[in-house]
């Protein structure tokens, strides 16, 4: 299996250093990655909503090591709070953050992410959007979900994102489907042990359906984070069986995939949000695109094959 591999890698340094310095790697980066500043993610974000789509972006960067390296992460967000403002985008463009990105990893790490990421959200609100909290691996999930419960005491509609790959998350979903939080809904992109986490695909898409029946039988706003054709389709049904209109959901894809799919859906009346990711740490989220479907690793390994 090469998606365990392709994870593991997404954590080494040395296999970071090669990627990165091979000449061929940013041309094929790029399908997933806009560009590396604001000025990039700024035209690819007027070319999605000029197509009827939405868009949450991501600036690129977790597990820092140290302070200095958090501050730069909220600067980084701040200053996009501050172009989406000039954009006037705050209705089609909101925030996706990593906690680990604001230090959540370094000592006293909740209470430092806590600190860092509450102007960003204060920023958001100023500039009419918003942020969801972006979920990492299974150690961080109490302590981002008591950031987000934190942050709604001021801020009701930041995000939160679930994993169903997680035995956890059918029980957290019933705890977040309250009147107007906001859930994305993920298989999830982390190697996790056994002993906290399904391993087989088909485990992990029939627990994603069970949290998708939770959210949408719920009072919230569900992001259905899916690329599978055939969980779509089940969102759809689900949704006009428990009387949901296409506004009170949307589904969100991640730039560069499925985008004849994306905007199909919109095609047809649905909400459909771009996951855009921007900056210069974009290593780790290349390989976990790679490792989640064997179409994007087929892709990378064609396109370095033909630009050879």
């Amino acid at each position: 299996m090469l998606g365990p591999v392709l994870l593991a890698a997404a954590r080494s340094d040395g296999i970071r250093r090669i990627v990165s310095a091979a000449p061929l790697t940013r041309p094929v980066v790029d399908r997933f990655v806009p560009g590396e500043g604001l000025p990039e993610v700024r035209g690819a974000v007027r070319d999605l909503t000029a197509r009827g789509l939405d868009a949450t972006l991501d600036h690129l960067g977790e597990d820092v090591t140290d302070r200095a390296e958090a501050l730069r992460s909220r600067d980084a967000y701040l200053a996009l709070a501050d172009a989406l403002a000039e954009e006037g985008l705050g209705e089609r463009v909101e925030m996706s953050v990593k906690l680990s990105a604001f230090g959540q990893a370094l000592p006293g790490g909740h209470d430092l992410a806590l600190a860092n990421v509450t102007p960003v959200v204060e920023a958001a609100a100023a500039a009419g959007t918003t942020v969801t909290l972006d979920m990492e691996d299974h150690t961080t999930v109490d302590s981002t979900l008591a950031v987000l419960a934190e942050l709604r005491r001021r801020f009701p509609q930041t995000g939160a994102v679930v994993q169903s790959y997680l035995f956890r998350t059918e029980e957290d979903c019933h705890a977040l489907a309250g009147e107007g939080s906001r859930v994305r809904l993920v298989k999830g992109a982390y190697k996790e042990p056994a002993s906290v986490a399904y391993q087989d695909k088909r485990e992990v898409d029939r627990a994603y359906v069970r949290c998708l029946k939770v959210l949408l039988a719920g009072r919230g706003y569900p992001m259905i984070g899916s690329h599978d054709p055939r969980l779509v389709a089940i969102t759809q049904e689900l949704a006009a069986r428990l009387g949901r209109k296409p506004d009170e959901y949307e589904f969100q894809m991640l730039y560069g995939i499925r985008t004849a799919e994306q905007e199909r859906l919109v095609g047809a009346g649905h909400r459909m949000r771009v996951y855009v990711p921007y900056g210069t740490d974009w290593y780790g989220y290349f390989m976990r695109r790679l490792a989640e479907r064997p179409a994007n690793l087929a892709f990378f390994l064609r396109s370095l094959a033909t630009r050879g």
